[in-house]
């Protein structure tokens, strides 16, 4: 089972932070974005494995950043990243000291309308995923 925190930089963190109360227990929501804001959602995939992932406008287009966290060093992860079902990352991460994470990072179009950012990483039997709008 995947657990969701969601950041917002700027003023829309307090807001949120407020109207989130009272929803505690149900599912998380995609994170989303208005404007320039950068938005994050964070999660547990088991085993202590923790996963990140971060969007924002830059210059036009998406800077995307996923890191998953399983605190070993040397495990072989396969993942993936896609942009409203296009696929912008394909492949694999290894973890690497001092912290066991890895991190992939990439620059997408901003397409038209909303863009939705899913990640996935598995190792075994974990999967991690996660998702933001922006």
């Amino acid at each position: 089972m995947t657990r969701n925190t969601v950041r917002r930089s700027g003023a829309v963190a307090a807001l949120t932070a407020a109207l989130a109360l009272p929803a505690v227990g149900l599912a998380a929501a995609p994170a989303q974005a208005r404007g320039s804001d950068a938005v994050e959602a964070r999660g547990t995939c088991g085993a202590g494995v923790t996963w990140k992932l971060k969007a924002k406008h830059e210059d036009g287009r998406i800077e995307v950043e996923y890191e998953v966290d399983s605190n070993r060093v040397g495990q072989l992860w396969t993942v993936s990243l896609t942009d409203n079902t296009v696929r912008v990352f394909s492949g694999q991460r290894r973890t690497v000291a001092p912290s066991g994470s890895f991190t992939v990072r990439v620059l997408t179009a901003d397409r038209a309308g909303t863009d939705v950012i899913r990640s996935r990483a598995t190792f075994g039997t974990q999967t991690c995923t996660g998702a933001v709008t922006v």
